[in-house]
């Protein structure tokens, strides 16, 4: 029996103050979890507290060696965002929930690259791969209290002689469209050549004029009518 009041031994209660980016889990004599959001709050006896961040953290997923559909070694890294949604379900469904969501992105970064070959992985967005992984992860953080709020593929390396392999191949595109396009210009220049001959051929006059611009500066210009010019070769 105790001795002391029971407003005072309210009072003589411990307290514990649960700041803004938390919750507080309250576990007593094996009844359910009680959520104690922020504030400050009265400890009963035999009652046991666990703190959850809620804050947002990054993990990374370091180097992995997948192969893409083709039979290509891919070396891929990911980081993925996360924070807690369900304090519950985080605290007591798995023991490393963590772990598991670490494992789902690993794990769905094998089924996307292993989806795709390796030119399609190169030429693809890596918010695209991001995209697929993230949907494959979603389910499973869900199941265990946490909501993944992004993933990044940071690095996708292939094979050095495929890489070089490849860059060949987008130097001898640029080059070939390069050519292409000078073939153009001088199809349009001859093409405007042919024109322009069409033209002075029909306009002789303009032929002339032509000719009279073309000629330097200070040249003597001599205009002989076509009868004179007769009559000057038959004499």
């Amino acid at each position: 029996m105790s001795l002391v009041p029971t407003s005072l031994e309210h009072l003589l209660l411990p307290t514990h103050t649960v700041q803004p980016w938390e919750v507080a889990l309250l576990r007593r004599d094996g009844e359910p979890t009680e959520v104690l959001r922020p504030g400050r709050h009265v400890v009963r006896r035999r009652a046991e507290l666990q703190v959850v961040d809620l804050r947002e953290r990054i993990d990374l997923v370091p180097v992995q060696e997948v192969l893409t559909a083709d039979g290509v070694s891919a070396k891929v890294s990911a980081v993925f965002r996360w924070t807690v949604a369900d304090p519950i379900a985080h605290t007591e469904r798995v023991r490393d929930p963590v772990g598991a969501v670490y494992l789902a992105v690993q794990l769905g970064l094998r089924d996307v690259l292993a989806g795709q070959d390796a030119e399609s992985l190169v030429r693809s967005p890596r918010t695209r791969l991001a995209d697929g992984v993230r949907d494959r992860a979603t389910v499973t953080a869900a199941e265990i209290g946490i909501r993944l709020v992004d993933v990044v593929v940071k690095d996708v390396v292939l094979p050095a002689d495929l890489r070089a392999a490849y860059a060949e191949l987008v130097v001898g595109r640029h080059r070939a469209q390069a050519q292409l396009e000078a073939a153009r210009a001088e199809t349009a220049a001859l093409r405007s050549l042919a024109n322009g001959a069409k033209l002075l051929d029909d306009h002789p006059s303009l032929a002339q004029l032509r000719l009279v611009q073309a000629l330097p500066p200070g040249s003597r210009v001599e205009l002989v009518q076509p009868g004179r010019a007769a009559d000057r070769s038959a004499d």
